[in-house]
């Protein structure tokens, strides 16, 4: 199963400014993603990013990357560029890891990737797992979604979905046992539609949520859903996230 993962990072964050580089346990945070991966079946790693700084701190730890434009408008605008940079034919397996989850599962990485082989009418696959916490339901900074009956999305949602009509209240979204997903950032694409991606019109939905998955479905495309028995660890948004992330590192020794 070779495959390439691709890392993207940016320096800029209004929340967590320098977030790349952030020290984890002695190490940049984008190393950290980069070993974790690493840890997958991938044939290759490499972080795409627009900064010399954490082009020097990949470097620094034999982690391969790519110097790519800033103008970039998402994550897959930035790994169609890398892909170019790469040579990846367009039959080539990528994966998204996003750059700031220290603690991704290299399982759900391979199993992102096996999905995506075994869904020929799919251009992408993702993951995600089970939504019971009321409080992360309402939360417009966790992604949801639904499937159809054959495990394929139907739309991603920052609003609490599916509405549990009986057991919710605008007050108080609660959802159904077993009902709600939430989304993890991970994607696996094959080369050639992750080079057209960026020739796709944004969608209205795109735009009105911030999701850039949205503009896939909304061109007619299909994404197949992974839905994991495991959660993943926690990824680093604010200085909170950091500081749990930091003290979860140092619990496990790492």
């Amino acid at each position: 199963m070779s495959f390439t993962v691709i890392i993207p990072a940016r320096l800029a964050s209004t929340r967590l400014p320098d977030k790349p580089l952030a020290d984890i346990g002695g190490l940049p945070m984008i190393v950290r993603v980069a070993q974790r991966a690493a840890l997958s079946q991938a044939a290759r790693i490499v972080v795409a990013t627009d900064s010399h700084e954490v082009r020097q701190a990949c470097e620094m730890h034999q982690v391969e990357a790519v110097m790519t434009r800033a103008d970039h408008a998402s994550g897959s605008d930035r790994l169609a560029e890398a892909c170019e940079l790469l040579g990846l034919d367009g039959t080539d397996l990528v994966v998204n890891v996003q750059g700031d989850e220290p603690l991704i599962a290299p399982s759900m990485i391979d199993a992102c990737v096996r999905l995506l082989r075994e869904r020929p009418q799919c251009v992408m696959s993702t993951v995600a797992h089970a939504l019971d916490d009321a409080a992360e339901f309402a939360n417009p900074n966790v992604v949801k979604l639904v499937t159809d009956a054959q495990g394929l999305a139907l739309y991603f949602s920052r609003a609490p979905l599916p509405w549990w009509r009986d057991g919710s209240s605008p007050a108080a979204p609660t959802p159904k046992p077993g009902s709600a997903l939430r989304h993890v950032g991970l994607y696996a694409y094959h080369a050639g539609f992750l080079r057209r991606f960026p020739t796709l019109a944004a969608s209205p939905l795109e735009q009105i949520e911030s999701l850039e998955q949205l503009r896939v479905l909304w061109h007619g495309e299909r994404i197949a859903v992974h839905v994991s028995d495991e959660k993943p660890g926690p990824g680093v948004d604010t200085p909170e996230d950091l500081a749990r992330v930091r003290r979860l590192i140092e619990a496990q020794g790492d």
